[in-house]
């Protein structure tokens, strides 16, 4: 089974987490996804780990990173 039309193919949930924490910080992440991993005492390591338990919590880290993918995309084309 191929990937080429998963915009995720070839991305580590590690490189997501850190681009997202980059972009908007621990506290606004927090926000967007109200769990404690990233509220109390947040690092990349415990976030992992509890990203790759939970599906539900993974799967909304992972639509946030597609919709700044494509938020970039819009602004470069504006450029």
């Amino acid at each position: 089974m191929t990937q080429q039309n998963n915009p995720l193919h070839g991305l580590t949930l590690q490189a997501i987490l850190t681009e997202l924490v980059e972009h908007y910080g621990w506290e606004e992440l927090s926000y967007m996804v109200n769990i404690n991993c990233f509220k109390s005492d947040p690092t990349i390591k415990s976030s992992l780990k509890f990203l790759r338990k939970t599906e539900w919590a993974r799967v909304r880290v992972e639509n946030i990173y597609l919709k700044l993918q494509r938020h970039k995309e819009k602004a470069a084309k504006l450029n």
